[in-house]
């Protein structure tokens, strides 16, 4: 079972651009077998809370799509956490991050890629954060997933 939140948090703009293409993308690599529970919806939270909700629907992985702090040329960044077993009091380092996902950074099928693989692994390891390093790399370029958003001719094409 995988609880999912998604947060507007610092940036509404980062959840209203990318938060349904990852979510979309994150379907069509998960295995059969995978259970998403509701998503919940959070106006104003901390990464924190998708292990609450997580530990209240009991789930074995969390999910957390988050609005970032905009930057100067980064007012759109989404941030990702998964934590295994989630549950009040889990720290930082037991969360694994993909961060910079925006038109100018990581794209959703390529974040969604990567999500897929931390989770996979996750589940079979038993563990997330500092313990699973992100070896998604490999399995990214496998999938056809282009890392990045490519511009032509002034228009934005996405993979």
């Amino acid at each position: 079972h995988v609880s999912v939140v998604v947060a507007a948090a610092l940036s509404a703009l980062a959840i209203e651009r990318h938060a349904a293409p990852v979510l979309a993308a994150l379907r069509s690599h998960a295995p059969p077998d995978w259970r998403f529970g509701p998503v919940a919806i959070a106006s104003q939270a901390r990464v924190a809370l998708a292990d609450d909700i997580g530990e209240r629907l009991g789930a074995r992985l969390a999910v957390m799509l988050i609005g970032e702090r905009p930057g100067l040329s980064s007012p759109d960044s989404l941030g990702i956490y998964l934590t295994f077993a989630p549950r009040r009091g889990r720290t930082d380092a037991e969360r694994n991050c993909i961060s910079n996902l925006r038109a100018e950074g990581l794209v959703p099928l390529a974040a969604a890629a990567r999500l897929a693989w931390l989770m996979r692994e996750s589940l079979r390891r038993s563990l997330s954060g500092v313990a699973l390093k992100d070896e998604s790399e490999h399995a990214v370029l496998e999938a056809g997933a282009s890392l990045h958003y490519t511009t032509t001719a002034n228009q934005e094409t996405r993979p």
